[in-house]
């Protein structure tokens, strides 16, 4: 049965009860985003007094967990734009860094940590939208015509989308790998 909140912020009872069910959601998408859990919980927090302060004359949500997996995602890249250093960073050679097992070496364990904190970075940099749908893909594996569904946009948009910003990040991160000693 899918939650739903009239236009103005649901009533505490509402919202203590949308928590319990979905406090779980948020916070798992807002870590995949921050790599924090503090900061995951400051997102979690947020995205609940956003839904409770929301606007009389605001759209009703139709389906909660959709609703505020969009909001986790949206305030995740806030936080990590508010954050963002200048830095920038590549992405085609970061998948055999972020595969390999972190106990190899220290070195290569402080490296994946800097290429981590990068495509968080980079992503804050991105469109928010087109940050959802990477995260989404990437970080969440869902499917283009998943994706597709929940963003009310085309299959093709979607592949679109995440060629293009995936193409952009992979010439970052040689650009970042290039530079680095």
């Amino acid at each position: 049965m899918a939650a739903t909140v009239d236009s103005a912020g649901p009533p505490a009872a509402d919202l203590e009860r949308i928590f319990s069910e979905h406090h779980g959601l948020v916070f798992r998408a807002a870590y995949r985003i921050t790599g924090n859990a503090g900061d995951a919980e400051d997102v979690l927090q947020t995205v609940f007094l956003r839904l409770l302060k929301r606007a009389p004359e605001a759209e009703p949500v139709g389906h909660m967990a959709s609703f505020l997996h969009r909001a986790a995602i949206n305030a995740a890249l806030d936080l990590m734009r508010s954050r963002q250093s200048v830095r920038h960073i590549p992405l085609d050679e970061l998948e055999p860094v972020l595969a390999e097992p972190a106990h190899r070496s220290p070195e290569r364990a402080r490296s994946s940590g800097e290429i981590r904190d990068w495509l968080r970075g980079a992503l804050a940099r991105l469109n928010p939208r087109i940050a959802q749908m990477f995260t989404l893909r990437f970080f969440e594996g869902h499917s283009n015509p998943e994706i597709a569904r929940m963003l009310g946009i085309s299959q093709v948009h979607v592949a679109v989308i995440l060629h293009r910003s995936r193409k952009q990040l992979q010439k970052e991160v040689r650009s970042y790998m290039g530079g680095r000693s």
